[in-house]
């Protein structure tokens, strides 16, 4: 991680309008939790939640709050402290820098709706957490005065177990087809939808990904905001929320949201594999492994994979920021650039993770270590439709060769 004060990749600042000694100090609480986030990591995997400690930790580091408005308390650094905190966290549990990512990002996103939405979660609380799904097919609304109903089930809400709300995304039907697909975020109170526990998967398992599930709630107009209104400039929030860190497209910027949690992941399967080969010697012939041409190769393969990675994340939230800065609003090839580099920069950290895996033999299949679980959580992280290279890679292509994007929130 670039250090703060240090010249990013792009030549900027690393946080650009914020004090680099606020931001010094928080990473430095996030730096200081991975020893203890290491020793629970065994357990977040079997309550398949945050633990309640975990969560308070990050609650008393103020981390849940990077991207929230300074106005209610937050410190609103630029949106790449979603990258490089993640990263850190990650080096001790991927689940816990997953949720953080996750929850820290819906500050920001409220940040984003009108003030009458932002007043109701935050006068009571400006502490309160906001999980998510944004899974746009899983729900129907449908206008009606004042409001939406809403209903639908959505998979993979993280962290909703730790939330007062959610915000769930849903098509608007209407009764005239000519009207087109809307495409709508509703912030709902956790007495308005059900926890359906299914979360049991192979990786990433201390996430607490579980469906949520809204029979028919009332969401009033305040409490809602269109996917038309989150391409980039001005936003219904930017009345009481100028900077520019509230007029970044929304989800061109989707993959850095989490992107953080892989390459934190693969620097510490990086880090780990240097530290043993340092001091094991091969079961066969007892040759010691730093010794090895293999070894130094693959560590030098997935350190540059790593790097490259890291390089390309920050430099493409500090670029977003930058252009945010001067009002420019991207267009649709640098959008869906945004989607493939993403996409491009997490499929790097699992190839890494996958080479340093192989490259350990039969020592990583143990349970009792780390890089069993460094290698599940590699993958359910590469699993996410936002790394998906196919699907960034083939919308970028479509771009550049003059066809329309089938990305619909871009």
């Amino acid at each position: 991680m670039a250090g703060v004060g240090q010249k990013s990749v792009t030549g900027q600042h690393a946080i650009a309008g914020s004090d680099d000694r606020a931001y010094a100090a928080m990473t430095a609480r996030a730096k200081a939790l991975i020893p203890r986030l290491r020793d629970r990591a065994a357990r977040t995997e079997e309550l398949r939640r945050l633990p309640p400690e975990t969560e308070r930790d990050l609650h008393d580091a103020g981390l849940f709050r990077i991207v929230q408005p300074k106005r209610v308390g937050g410190s609103e650094f630029d949106y790449v402290a979603l990258v490089d905190c993640a990263e850190l966290l990650a080096k001790g549990d991927a689940s816990v820098a997953w949720n953080f990512a996750n929850l820290a990002s819906h500050h920001w996103m409220l940040g984003l709706f009108e003030k009458r939405a932002q007043d109701v979660v935050w006068d009571k609380d400006p502490n309160a957490l906001i999980a998510s799904s944004f899974i746009f097919p899983a729900g129907r609304a449908r206008k009606v005065d004042g409001g939406y109903h809403l209903r639908g089930r959505w998979p993979f809400s993280s962290g909703v177990a730790s939330s007062e709300w959610d915000m769930l995304a849903s098509v608007v039907s209407s009764d005239d087809e000519a009207d087109g697909i809307e495409y709508r975020i509703f912030l709902v109170h956790k007495s308005d939808y059900t926890i359906v526990d299914t979360w049991n998967s192979v990786g990433l398992q201390g996430t607490g990904s579980n469906d949520v599930e809204v029979s028919d709630a009332f969401v009033p107009d305040a409490l809602s905001i269109a996917v038309s209104d989150l391409g980039g400039g001005p936003t219904p929030g930017s009345a009481v929320n100028p900077s520019a860190l509230y007029a970044l497209p929304v989800f061109s910027l989707f993959p850095y949201v989490l992107s953080g949690v892989a390459l934190g992941n693969a620097q510490a399967c990086l880090d780990d594999y240097i530290e043993v080969s340092r001091h094991r010697a091969s079961t066969y012939n007892r040759t010691r492994l730093a010794d090895m041409q293999s070894t130094q190769i693959k560590i030098a393969e997935a350190s540059a994979k790593i790097d490259a990675a890291r390089r390309i994340m920050r430099s493409s939230c500090i670029e977003a920021m930058a252009d945010a800065r001067r009002g420019y609003i991207l267009d649709m090839t640098a959008k869906t650039r945004l989607r493939r580099d993403g996409a491009f920069s997490v499929n790097l950290c699992t190839e890494a993770v996958s080479l340093l895996f192989s490259a350990s033999g039969a020592r990583g299949l143990f349970i009792t270590g780390v890089l069993q679980r460094q290698f599940r959580d590699a993958h359910a992280i590469n699993s996410h439709l936002a790394f998906n290279f196919d699907a960034a890679g083939t919308n970028y292509g479509r771009v550049a060769l003059g066809l329309p994007s089938e990305n619909l929130t871009l």
